[in-house]
């Protein structure tokens, strides 16, 4: 039997969970790095093959930083009932939100650390990733939840929302900065497609109703496929008042992660992030699910494009950004929902680039910056960490784990945003080498 892609190289899963105290430093780390930075991914226990690289168990890995040392590395799986073997239907044909793998994300919110997979509920976690159990933000929260929350960087308030194979598809959700849900509405005219990810602006929420739609004919266990018959749209919702949707169709793609949302100038809502055409869309799905004839990398055709909604003439106007292959974009948070000229990603080896990079790209003139990695090593998403006293969207640091398949090990690497061609600010020896994942999160200590 052949091994699946996810399985191997880069995304090879560790056997053991490790903690390893006083980490070897090069450079120096900014003391403003006072906290903990936790990452994400799928990775199988050993003897277990997933029938897609999502249904595999979730790891989080972290190091806590403190005073310019890295005080410790640990990763622990996610112990949810699914990684105890709990099947995610219970024999009376009911779903059990508890069954998930938890292995796409990792925030904090009000002082709680949740492990995400959107089809369930979420798992909370101690600050040294102890599995605690499911959350349900006391009993409000009857859906599953997004791996994808956003948390407005002025109120503390953290939107989400749960989407559904069957109706209702989509629940909207607030909690406040206490973390108490504050509101839970259905959402009508939202059909039963894949939804990700949604969009955040200062005034309004976009829900991306797309053409990956359910098929309970595809056997991966993730029960979606690209469907030509289903019209794409993208919806405008305002954050306050009525959930009145006000719908623009778009030209047929996937988008899996949103940059950014924003009202411009203009009155505009513009939304940024790496678009899937249907080709891009099935090549990459050949690797998720191990299909004979997939490609060498796990992302396909995903490049940056833009689209801008206009509710004057309820028009939307699409327009490709950039022609690298990217994912896993990323902002200064401080900035979300508002206008922003600064944006990262990583780029995978194609159009032109044969090795793994992290890219900033700069709206203001339109410039970007790649960094290449070097010969088999593949970073992971590059997370922003504001510098202290800084007054420039870019003035701050890039986090990312950095897989390197012929030195057999991996680096946390901390990168001056401003500059990614300068040499790392500093560089964490981590204890062995840590499979590529998914999405992560800065928590930074607070008083």
């Amino acid at each position: 039997m052949t091994t699946p892609p996810y399985l191997t190289g880069h995304y090879t899963p560790t056997a053991n969970e490790h903690t390893v105290t006083q980490l070897t430093i090069r450079g120096t780390l900014p003391p403003e790095l006072t906290g903990r930075y936790f990452r994400n991914g799928h990775n199988p226990k050993p003897g277990d093959t997933p029938t897609h690289w999502f249904k595999g168990a979730g790891m989080v890995h972290g190091l806590r930083l403190r005073a310019g040392r890295a005080e410790w590395y640990r990763n622990r799986w996610v112990r949810t009932p699914a990684f105890h073997g709990a099947p995610y239907q219970r024999a009376d044909g009911s779903v059990d939100l508890t069954a998930s793998v938890a292995g796409t994300h990792v925030i904090e919110h009000a002082g709680r650390i949740l492990a995400l997979q959107e089809a369930n509920l979420p798992f909370e976690l101690s600050g040294e990733l102890e599995t605690l159990g499911a959350f349900d933000f006391g009993g409000r929260l009857r859906t599953a939840m997004t791996a994808h929350p956003k948390e407005d960087p002025v109120s503390g308030e953290l939107h989400f929302f749960g989407y559904s194979a069957v109706p209702p598809h989509l629940t909207y959700y607030v909690a406040n900065a206490d973390g108490h849900i504050t509101r839970a509405v259905v959402v009508d005219g939202a059909g039963p497609s894949l939804m990700h990810d949604f969009g955040l602006t200062r005034g309004h929420v976009l829900w991306l109703d797309l053409p990956v739609v359910f098929d309970p004919a595809e056997r991966s266990g993730i029960p979606y496929r690209w469907s030509d018959d289903y019209r794409p749209r993208i919806g405008v919702m305002p954050r306050v008042g009525e959930p009145v949707v006000t719908w623009f169709e778009v030209a047929p793609s996937a988008l899996l992660h949103v940059a950014n949302a924003y009202e411009d100038a203009d009155g505009r809502i513009v939304l940024d992030g790496p678009r899937y055409d249907r080709a891009a869309w099935e090549s990459s799905w050949k690797w998720w699910v191990g299909a004979p004839g997939h490609p060498p990398v796990p992302l396909v055709g995903s490049v940056r494009h833009r689209w801008i909604l206009d509710p004057v003439t309820g028009v939307a106007k699409e327009e490709r950004v950039d022609d690298l292959v990217t994912e896993f974009p990323t902002i200064n948070e401080d900035f979300a929902g508002a206008p922003t000229r600064f944006g990262y990603a990583v780029a995978m080896p194609g159009a032109g680039l044969e090795q793994y990079a992290v890219v900033k790209y700069d709206d203001a003139t339109g410039a970007r910056q790649v960094l290449p990695l070097g010969p088999e090593r593949m970073p992971g998403e590059a997370v922003f960490v504001p510098a202290a006293g800084g007054g420039a969207e870019d003035d701050g640091y890039l986090l990312t784990v950095v897989s390197d398949l012929r030195r057999d090990n991996s680096e946390l690497l901390v990168l001056d945003a401003r500059d990614l061609g300068a040499e790392p600010v500093a560089v964490v020896e981590l204890p062995h080498r840590v499979p590529s994942g998914i999405h992560g999160s800065w928590i930074p200590d607070r008083d």
